[in-house]
């Protein structure tokens, strides 16, 4: 089930969004690739659930969509294509099973600033909380990855 009023959003402002969400997860391969003692992610069918509130939107927005992947792959990938898109990121600290970093990117002249929290349950399920500030804007993101079974 998808549920979103993306028109809502200018296409420029939706965009960096993405860069900048998207960045996340290159922060999150960088550290998930030089921490040995991270469980590895299962390939497999995954569910993701995305909410994301404030900013303009007013009420949240929650997108559901799976994939047949392996999120430790997708976020290395990620990490390749947009390695020049303008984010800094802080060194990832560790506390349990729980990874945090803050981020400064500037995108096409729009500047943010993230915190960014990811919690490993196991290799097939870990949940993300991002809390982006664009001016007087903030933006909280939630996103919850669960392996559901095999890839057809």
């Amino acid at each position: 089930m998808i549920v979103h009023e993306w028109h809502q959003y200018p296409v420029k402002k939706l965009y960096f969004l993405f860069l900048l969400l998207t960045g996340v997860c290159i922060a999150l391969s960088e550290g998930l690739a030089h921490a040995d003692d991270l469980p590895t992610f299962r390939r497999g069918m995954w569910e993701f659930n995305r909410t994301m509130e404030g900013g303009n939107q007013g009420k949240a927005q929650t997108i559901t969509n799976k994939k047949c992947t392996n999120p430790g792959e997708d976020m290395k990938r990620q990490n390749e294509m947009l390695s020049k898109s303008g984010c800094k990121f802080s060194p990832i600290a560790r506390s349990g099973n729980t990874y945090s970093f803050t981020s400064d990117c500037t995108v096409q002249g729009i500047s943010a600033q993230g915190k960014t929290a990811l919690s490993v349950e196991n290799d097939s399920a870990y949940t993300v909380n991002i809390e982006t500030r664009q001016g007087k804007q903030v933006t909280r993101e939630t996103l919850n990855a669960r392996r559901i079974g095999e890839c057809p």
